[in-house]
């Protein structure tokens, strides 16, 4: 299987927002087609990948940037892994371990000395992931909300 990883372009966009929706379905299409055009148009903090095989689909992505603040790390410039997703039936070929080395080679050109990420509670597929690629859990947080 010949696979690249590369940066996102706008030719791209119809199939990212596909690989999108599945990782965050509660938005709509307007609300990914309004953050994906703001990410892509701020290239000094924020990082769009994708997994290109040689016919031109692409089967994963992942979105990184540069954060101030990051929970329990020490420095005022983290990479962040925003979210990463990889279709299931290419999954355990190492292209999410790709997309990750790839985003914390970009940090790292960026001055970054540390990655962070999260991950929601009860998600043990991204735990695992996580996990398997050398990160910490360092806490768990559930956050609340109320309409006033």
């Amino acid at each position: 299987m010949e696979l690249k990883i590369r940066l996102v372009e706008e030719k791209d966009f119809a199939q990212w927002l596909r690989l999108r929706k599945f990782l965050w379905d509660q938005l709509t299409e307007e609300e990914h087609l309004e953050e994906m055009r703001g990410i892509y148009h701020n290239p000094e903090t924020q990082l769009v990948l994708v997994a290109e095989l040689e016919n031109g689909k692409i089967v994963g992505f992942l979105e990184a940037s540069i954060r101030p603040f990051a929970e329990d790390c020490l420095t005022d410039r983290v990479g962040y892994l925003e979210g990463w997703f990889v279709e299931p039936e290419f999954r355990k070929k190492g292209i999410g371990r790709a997309l990750v080395e790839e985003a914390e080679e970009w940090a790292r050109s960026h001055g970054c000395t540390e990655m962070a990420s999260d991950s929601e509670v009860g998600n043990e597929l991204s735990i695992i992931v996580h996990s398997r690629l050398g990160y910490t859990e360092t806490s768990c947080l559930i956050h609340w909300r109320k309409e006033l």
